[in-house]
């Protein structure tokens, strides 16, 4: 049986739910919608959707922070979501971002390019289940069982976090630049911006915790993943 993605539309403006809504189940969606915060909650208590597209200015709690706190619950740290915004300026793309946003998009956008970043987040949601465990620097990482681990103690990551961490660890002690690591950890990324990489190697970080050091940020050329770190090399982004 097919099952159907299920997708949360939180927008509080009508005629633009209805449009993402309509074209949702045109392709082959199943879409719930939200107009505030309070109805939003109720739709994810009630059941956790494959997706959420979230507007950030909506009556009451904003998106922003409703979108910190699903990435802080257990039952919804791991569900992909798209912003949604007429902020369109750097600093709240990296805002939305850093807030735990996959994916940012700001308004008015096409049905088509909101398709597609849908898609493009759903492809990377789960990392693919190939090849064997790795280990490096008491950092262990088994795609089959999607657990990760440094020094036995088990670490909790994302799906897009995971997927980097694979292939890093896949590809150690190589530089890769933001490019190298968007065409082969997002795959198709026409609509994701080089930015969407350093927060998520920062989120990355942040849940590896002491094995973060092994994570180097190369000035000028992008990342590379180490069992001997330099000191001389910068670890911030």
């Amino acid at each position: 049986m097919r099952i159907i993605p299920s997708v949360l539309v939180v927008e509080d403006e009508a005629a633009i739910a209805e449009l993402i809504i309509v074209n949702m189940k045109h392709n082959g969606f199943r879409a719930i919608w939200a107009m505030d915060s309070q109805g939003a909650q109720r739709e994810i208590d009630a059941a956790v959707p494959d997706l959420i597209l979230l507007d950030w200015m909506l009556p009451g709690e904003s998106g922003l922070a409703l979108a910190k706190r699903w990435r802080a619950d257990a039952r919804t740290k791991s569900v992909p979501l798209i912003m949604l915004t007429a902020r369109g300026d750097e600093a709240d793309r990296v805002a939305g971002l850093d807030a735990g946003a996959d994916d940012y998009i700001a308004k008015p956008f096409s049905t088509k390019e909101l398709l597609a970043r849908v898609r493009a987040v759903l492809r990377r949601r789960a990392p693919e289940p190939i090849g064997k465990a790795i280990s490096i620097g008491g950092l262990s990482l088994d795609p089959e069982t999607y657990r990760v681990t440094f020094n036995e103690q088990s670490l909790k990551l994302g799906p897009t976090e995971f997927k980097l961490l694979y292939y890093f660890m896949g590809h150690s002690e190589r530089v890769h630049s933001r490019g190298q690591l968007l065409d082969q950890v997002w795959g198709d990324h026409v609509y994701i911006e080089e930015r969407t990489v350093d927060v998520h190697v920062k989120r990355l970080r942040e849940s590896i915790g002491r094995a973060g050091v092994m994570l180097e940020t190369v000035r000028g050329a992008g990342y590379r993943f180490t069992a001997n770190p330099h000191v001389a090399v910068s670890m911030s982004d």
